[in-house]
């Protein structure tokens, strides 16, 4: 749960940082001036959608910063280096590969290791379809936050 004393605190190094008081702040981000009014002065908690916004508006925020304080603020300019693992990349490694007996033998235009070579494209597309329907997953309709307070 996000510490609305710190997250104030945080809020208004944004405002400082970019020279902004609250009024324009909330002009900025497309919000009410009196929701931000009320953040600060600690009488409502912030949304989702409030630090999305932040976030779209001023992309040098940092999610887990303005949200619990790790991080930094302004983000790094080094990109971060993300495991990405593509379905290509997945089927060279899992692919199995020929043996050297079944290269070596025949002629390459044969009937044979045409029919051989259509298999394997049946295959490898049969492995993608596969690993695209697994990563398919439902779709998010909301996200609710309930406070202990009663509030959401």
């Amino acid at each position: 749960m996000v510490n609305t004393e710190d997250f104030i605190k945080r809020l208004e190094i944004i405002l400082d940082y970019y020279g902004l008081n609250a009024s324009a702040f909330a002009d900025k981000i497309g919000v009410q001036r009196s929701s931000l009014s009320h953040l600060l002065s600690g009488r409502n908690k912030p949304s989702l959608d409030f630090i999305l916004k932040i976030h779209d508006v001023f992309p040098d925020v940092d999610l887990y910063w303005i949200l619990n304080g790790s991080g930094s603020f302004p983000k790094n300019n080094e990109p971060t280096r993300k495991q990405e693992t593509k379905v290509e990349d997945v089927i060279k490694i899992n692919a199995p590969s020929p043996s050297p007996e079944s290269i070596a033998t025949g002629n390459l235009f044969s009937e044979e290791n045409t029919n051989t070579d259509k298999n394997r494209a049946r295959s490898k597309n049969d492995y993608i379809q596969n690993a695209v329907n697994e990563s398919i997953s439902s779709e998010v309709e909301k996200i609710v936050f309930f406070y202990k307070d009663g509030t959401f």
